[in-house]
């Protein structure tokens, strides 16, 4: 325990450079997810009329939505130094991956009763 110990401080800290390429990478990834989900949803609540089982689809669509919007929030958490928000959102991070999944589940099991 006591050599392990040693090694873990005779380690030099080494800084990773990100690519030069990743913040925008990742701004437009992240800006076209949205936009793609904000689209399915309003898609699909405007067909959930026609199709009782779309509105859970459209749901799905919203929190994912949710998700993306959280990525904005705890950006502009990082920028303000403000790490009880930052852990707060973080906190509850996949709450909306859950939650999407869960509304699809339903809409998949309401188009197989209407069947």
């Amino acid at each position: 325990m006591f050599i392990a110990s040693s090694l873990l401080l005779l380690q030099t800290e080494q800084t990773f450079q990100p690519p030069g390429y990743f913040t925008p990478v990742f701004l437009l990834l992240l800006g076209a997810g949205a936009i793609a989900w904000l689209v399915a949803a309003i898609l699909g609540f405007t067909r959930s009329r026609t199709y009782a089982g779309m509105k859970w689809f459209s749901l799905a669509a919203v929190c994912m939505l949710l998700y993306h919007l959280q990525f904005l929030l705890i950006a502009v958490a990082v920028a303000q130094d403000n790490s009880d928000l930052v852990l707060s959102v973080g906190a509850f991070f996949n709450l909306m991956i859950v939650l999407a999944a869960v509304c699809a589940i339903i809409g998949f099991v309401r188009f197989t009763d209407m069947e």
